[in-house]
């Protein structure tokens, strides 16, 4: 455990960030910045910058700078403490949405904001597969994509099992 370190002040900043980080995380890197090198003294710019870069570069979600941010500052702990206040209050929100709107699934209002979204979702997946389809050279990318698309749209078939076919036929090569 690093010495020094005021781990509350730590986990409640990065707990503010979140109520503010309308847009994603990275809009508020500025002020990480400020906290992280400057108030702190936790990273010096040449590391909080590579924690960014390294974190972009990498595959998964664009929240993962935060954890590399922490890393280097102290550690696993750090990580802990950074992530963990990033992610609490959007994942608190998002449950509590979640919940209240099955609650009240049968209210007018909410079956009338989730027939909205709907096809605002289905175009965004569809729009977001199709910039891949296209940058990836070849065809069995889109064989598997119209696959996956049919069988959730015919069988009841979970996500998480075609998302884990998927993968496997990636680290295969196969596609």
């Amino acid at each position: 455990m690093h010495t020094g370190i005021d781990w509350l002040a730590l986990f409640g900043h990065f707990l503010l960030l979140s109520l503010l980080a309308v847009g994603g995380a990275i809009t508020v890197v500025p002020d990480m910045h400020r906290v992280l090198v400057g108030k702190m003294g936790l990273l010096t710019d040449a590391q909080f910058n590579a924690s960014i870069a390294i974190a972009q570069a990498s595959p998964g979600p664009n929240i993962l700078f935060v954890a590399v941010m922490g890393y280097q500052a102290a550690g696993f702990a750090g990580a802990f403490v950074t992530l963990a206040g990033i992610m609490l209050p959007s994942t608190t929100l998002a449950l509590a949405v979640a919940r209240w709107g099955h609650a009240r699934r049968h209210w007018p209002e909410v079956q009338a904001f989730k027939a909205g979204m709907a096809p605002i979702v289905i175009a965004l997946m569809f729009s977001t597969g199709w910039i891949l389809a296209t940058q990836t050279p070849g065809w069995r990318h889109v064989l598997l994509t119209i696959a996956a698309a049919l069988l959730v749209w015919r069988t009841r078939i979970h996500l998480l099992i075609l998302i884990g076919i998927g993968a496997a036929v990636g680290a295969l090569g196969l596609v």
